[in-house]
């Protein structure tokens, strides 16, 4: 049989193979419908819609057989207990920030970020190749948990204060919002660390219950209107080098799931986690102009703040390798990469991003000179 005569039949369902193949594609899975409790309300539509998307891709790719119902935070439990509700099986899976619960044990911070440590690309790399999703879930398969990798924030600001900050006896007693480790080493700086979740911010801030707050960025903390009560916009987010989000499933129930519902969860977690990164860095550089043209007091943390945050993170550390469960090998594991990776990144990625800087201080890029509205053009 010639080329052609091959692919006429088959059209016609002479080919058996093809034939016999149509009814396994139709055949549906089982039904499987489990409900995912956030830690964020609707109103953060990016870190919110990180979990809405793995929904969807789940529900879509199984033709709606395997339905995942998603609750914003405080709908069934407040956003700082979706990991505990996955735990105990309230819900079959939470979206979180694994270092919310390091009031569990420190280790957890290491699922999200921890101060001075990699950026987004870093810690993926570290994540998916580096060994970091196995040591991760070597630890949270002890806590009854599957960890999966769901969202990145990239590199978060520092956060809004009241009053600038000149120098480290200015950080002393300031009542701050501040989330993870982040909030250990603060209060090695003299700061009150407090743990509030995202809806409830603001509201602290206008209040005066709080001095400061950090939170994501310029879309967030836009979209929260932090600049309304605390004009002083720090940077970075020393802290959060990255945030890494993640799905926590209930461990009994992701191996209940029949394999493909499980490979297919996978896959949708891993796809929101690239996605959220590149949508926090689509609308960041716009939110940042909306904010400054809004009264936004751009601040860099002074070197004696981030050097003293520096030392004492370290420290921090070190006492965790002797004395928490679960940190070391985790820690050793991102440590040796981070080392590796910055190294790389001061090659090739600081070098091209250093020289276009430049230009863009001159005013010398394209966007810029054609008067097409780059963040620092004029956007006439």
């Amino acid at each position: 049989m010639d080329r052609r005569s091959f692919f006429r039949n088959a059209a016609l369902g002479g080919a058996g193979s093809l034939t016999l193949a149509a009814p396994a594609i139709a055949q549906s899975g089982p039904s499987v419908q489990w409900r995912c409790t956030s830690s964020f309300p609707k109103g953060l539509d990016t870190v919110y819609g990180g979990a809405e998307d793995i929904a969807r891709y789940v529900r879509e790719a199984s033709a709606g057989d395997f339905d995942i119902q998603v609750f914003a935070a405080g709908e069934i439990v407040p956003g700082l207990q979706a990991a505990n509700a996955a735990q105990n099986g309230t819900v079959e899976m939470c979206h979180t920030a694994a270092y919310y619960f390091v009031g569990q044990s420190p280790t957890w911070a290491l699922g999200t970020v921890i101060p001075f440590g990699m950026n987004a690309r870093g810690m993926n790399a570290w994540l998916y190749y580096g060994g970091g999703l196995d040591a991760l879930n070597a630890f949270f398969r002890e806590q009854g948990l599957h960890y999966l990798p769901a969202g990145n924030t990239g590199t978060q600001m520092g956060g809004w204060f009241r009053d600038e900050i000149g120098g480290l006896s200015d950080m002393e007693g300031l009542q701050m919002r501040v989330a993870g480790l982040g909030g250990r080493i603060m209060e090695a700086l003299g700061v009150v660390p407090q743990q509030i979740a995202g809806g409830d911010v603001y509201a602290a801030l206008e209040r005066g219950a709080i001095d400061a707050t950090e939170w994501v960025g310029p879309y967030d903390d836009a979209r929260l209107g932090f600049q309304r009560v605390a004009p002083y916009y720090y940077y970075p987010g020393w802290w959060e080098g990255n945030a890494t989000l993640s799905v926590f499933c209930n461990s009994e129930s992701y191996e209940a799931l029949p394999e493909e519902y499980r490979s297919l969860l996978d896959t949708a977690a891993r796809a929101a986690n690239t996605d959220m990164l590149a949508e926090y860095d689509y609308k960041n550089p716009a939110a940042l102009r909306e904010l400054v043209d809004s009264g936004a007091q751009l601040r860099r943390f002074p070197d004696e703040v981030m050097n003293a945050g520096y030392d004492a993170a370290l420290d921090l550390y070190s006492d965790f390798r002797q004395n928490v469960d679960g940190w070391a090998d985790i820690y050793d594991s991102m440590m040796r990469f981070q080392s590796e990776h910055f190294l790389w990144q001061q090659v090739a990625e600081q070098t091209f991003a250093s020289f276009m800087y430049e230009k863009q201080s001159n005013n010398a890029l394209p966007a810029q000179i054609d008067g097409a509205g780059s963040v620092g053009g004029t956007g006439e």
